[in-house]
């Protein structure tokens, strides 16, 4: 070797670079380093390798500092190679850049959006501009396997391929092969007596499927869904006295060919019991009679589990209302094999009471804290109150501004008698851009425009601008609301709107009712489920003359003139307990409001009231009954004003009847509503067959019955309108659809008949 030519190399990999880093086959006399080279950059910075090196001009080169630089430089994840000479005193610095990644694509990759695909390569690391490292792409590939995996594609096969292209860059491109689908072909059970297969298998959301499968999947095996079948298997056991039930083992086969699944349920039964007797057992604050009233279960009845689990979760708030947030409740059975019977013993510890010392929100980013405090009933320094953190965390929730809100209990250091609470919310966007466009029986086409935002500036008012230009309703409407007009909580509303409206019928007339004006209306809380709304409009009414008018909107604009101006007074109160706006399974709804116009060019109050019950009726199946009354009465000598009827027939009403035609007519034989109006509702709801347990599409039985009547006609039931019959409603994309086939079984001479009906957006 030239004496004026010293040379130490060290050359490694990634994956054996510590391996390479411990040896030192040609170790160097220390020297000064006079200054540092790096050779073999493309487009890394050299900026970024001197700040990577553990070595300065001027320090001591050693051979354990030499093996530090490489270890640092491949710690970047930039390089493929690195290597380490001396020229003279200069320490040279060779690398070999790791080839970036110029483009990545899918081929075959039918079950995943191709987005969603790149979004989750970026998450890993391979991303366009990206360097590329072998081991990320064979986790990427693994990582697309396992999700074709977790939806049944069993067969699914992926093969990487790196193309080089010039500038030292790399194309990436998964090639997927995801064969067909395996379903489940069947589900058995074994050791069951008390009840069937069949029955069993009802009670999970997935099966063999049906015709219907390639809308609800049910047939493609998830092993969280088989689990969550399985707990409701065990529910289902110990709702009905088998204490002693659990499932032994459960076996999942696929076929060779990889196309169809087994699923095998081993269960043990064990004896029905019955419940002897129930005893409370430890401390229950003197307050034994308020405790033994909370009790769900049922002596002389099958143990139910949820009966057991209800009344601990009862005793355990009950406990909270007094301020004892850590009691401890738990129901011990005492069971008597000899005779099937078992006793519940009920024992507490209150353990501690304590105060909440403080109150802290967290996840807020938008949302003004008051916005989140001012729905509170739990104060800070004051006792622990269970009852009222439940409270204030539903009311936080229904704000509708977070996806979570949870509320967590937490101890304070040093301070046995404290505790905080740990709001934690999950905001979600509260601002929506709507474009839509519907189809109807009886409006055709039609399309909206709305602009809403809940949440203004996190101050918790809303804003909104609502746009429908269907062919017999058209409507502009902007309105505000502030939920904390003032500190005990009364709200502010401000409503301004325009609308032409054209009563339904079919007879090709032009006239229309144009409605403006504005409105200030006001809630008030009289409880924490109830409020009261009370409002002040300015309206006016102006009825549109053109072909086809009905003598009687002429006869009011001869009297009364064509305009009219109206100062409604408004009143309202509304309760919501339903499990889903969208498709309720149990749950009530009750709606009161009413219109009294006290001065102006009419003198009127309408009032309409309505209520809805749903009941229902094992896991699949719900009954709900819809009943609406409508009441209008003009006064000072002046006739109720034809452009506030009320209209009858169609979806939301009667169905079988053409769209608001039931009621008096005029002699042309159009249709003019009535100032009363009576509807009844009652369907019977069950899956689509083939859906599975899917909410979301359902098939309904019904019956309606209704009309509507003038302000000189008495109500009377032999004038009533009835029909039955089966329909359709799916939750769709657009909306809730529902589509109806109905049947008159009552109706009259004159009727207009619409059999087949269909609407989106119906909500009964």
């Amino acid at each position: 070797m030239n004496h004026n030519f010293r040379r130490f190399w060290v050359r490694t990999l990634t994956a054996v670079a510590p391996l390479a880093l411990s040896l030192h086959a040609w170790a160097l006399e220390p020297f000064t380093v006079r200054d540092i080279r790096v050779e073999g950059l493309q487009r890394v910075e050299a900026g970024t390798v001197f700040a990577s090196l553990p070595i300065r001009v001027g320090d001591l080169y050693t051979d354990d500092k030499g093996s530090d630089s490489i270890r640092s430089l491949f710690a970047l994840g930039l390089f493929n190679d690195v290597r380490i000479e001396a020229d003279g005193n200069v320490m040279v610095v060779v690398v070999q850049e790791r080839p970036v990644i110029a483009n990545v694509e899918f081929a075959g990759a039918r079950e995943f959006d191709r987005d969603a695909l790149l979004t989750a390569m970026r998450d890993i690391g391979l991303a366009e501009g990206r360097p590329y490292d072998k081991a990320l792409a064979d986790r990427a590939e693994q990582e697309l396997v396992r999700q074709y995996l977790s939806r049944s594609y069993y067969g699914a096969q992926v093969v990487t391929t790196i193309t080089p292209t010039e500038r030292n860059r790399v194309n990436l491109t998964f090639t997927v092969t995801e064969g067909s689908v395996a379903k489940i072909g069947e589900i058995r059970f074994t050791g069951n007596k008390e009840f069937s297969e069949s029955t069993l298998r009802g009670l999970m959301d997935q099966d063999t499927g049906g015709w219907l499968s390639w809308y609800t999947k049910s047939d493609r095996y998830s092993r969280a869904k088989l689990n969550a079948d399985l707990e409701a298997v065990r529910s289902y056991y110990l709702q009905r006295g088998f204490i002693d039930f659990r499932i032994d083992s459960t076996q999942v086969a696929i076929s060779p060919d990889k196309q169809s699944i087994s699923i095998t349920v081993n269960v043990h039964e064990g004896d029905r019991f019955a419940v002897s007797a129930v005893r409370l057992d430890g401390n229950y604050l003197d307050r034994d009679d308020e405790f033994k009233a909370l009790v769900r279960i049922k002596p002389g009845e099958p143990y139910n589990e949820n009966q057991v689990t209800e009344t601990t979760q009862a005793f355990s708030e009950h406990f909270g209302n007094y301020g004892y947030a850590f009691a401890r409740v738990e129901a011990v059975p005492d069971i008597d094999r000899a005779n099937h019977t078992v006793a519940v013993v009920l024992r507490a510890v209150p353990q501690r009471r304590v105060y909440v010392r403080r109150i802290a929100v967290t996840g807020n980013t938008k949302t003004r804290d008051e916005v989140i405090r001012r729905e509170f009933r739990q104060f800070e320094a004051s006792w622990y109150d269970g009852e009222k953190i439940r409270l204030s965390r539903d009311r936080v929730d229904r704000l509708g501004y977070f996806t979570e809100v949870d509320i967590e209990t937490q101890d304070v250091p040093g301070a046995p008698d404290q505790v905080d609470l740990q709001v934690a919310v999950v905001e979600k966007p509260t601002g929506s851009l709507q474009l839509g466009a519907g189809f109807s029986s009886a409006e055709k086409l039609s399309f909206s425009f709305g602009l809403q935002q809940e949440n203004f500036m996190g101050t918790g008012h809303y804003m909104g601008i609502d746009l429908n230009t269907s062919k017999y309703r058209r409507t502009l409407v902007f309105n505000t609301t502030d939920p904390y007009f003032t500190q005990s909580g009364v709200s502010r509303a401000v409503d301004l709107y325009y609308r032409t409206d054209k009563p339904y019928e079919d007879m090709g007339g032009n006239y229309s009712l144009v409605t403006m004006g504005g409105a200030l209306r006001f809630g008030v809380p009289f409880s924490e489920t109830d409020t009261v709304y009370f409002g002040l409009g300015a309206e006016r009414n102006r009825i549109k003359p053109g072909t086809n008018i009905p003598a009687a909107y002429l006869y009011y604009a001869d009297r009364f003139g064509y305009t009219s101006n109206s100062f409604p007074f408004t009143i309202g109160w509304s309760r919501d307990s339903r499990d889903s706006a969208l498709a309720p399974n149990e749950g009530r709804y009750q709606r009161f409001s009413s219109e009294w116009s006290f001065a102006g060019d009419t003198r009127y109050l309408k009032t309409n009231y309505q209520y809805q019950q749903y009941v229902p009726l094992g896991k699949k199946y719900t009954l709900a009954f819809n009943g609406e009354l409508g009441w209008g009465k003009g006064f000072d000598d002046r006739p109720y004003p034809v452009f506030k009827n009320f209209y009858s027939g169609g979806l939301g009403s009667v169905r079988g009847f053409d769209q608001g035609t039931l009621g008096p007519r005029d002699l042309t034989g159009a249709s003019l509503g009535g100032s009363k109006k009576v509807t009844l509702n009652a369907e019977f709801m069950t899956p689509f067959p083939g859906a599975g347990n899917d909410r979301t599409l359902r098939l309904f039985a019904f019956v309606d019955a209704g009309n509507v009547f003038g302000e000189d006609e008495k109500v009377r039931f032999s004038e009533f309108r009835a029909s039955t019959g089966l329909g359709l409603s799916w939750i769709s994309p657009l909306g809730p659809l529902r589509l109806a086939y109905a049947h008159p079984v009552r109706k009259k001479a004159g009727d207009r008949i619409e059999e087949i009906q269909f609407q989106i957006g119906t909500s009964f």
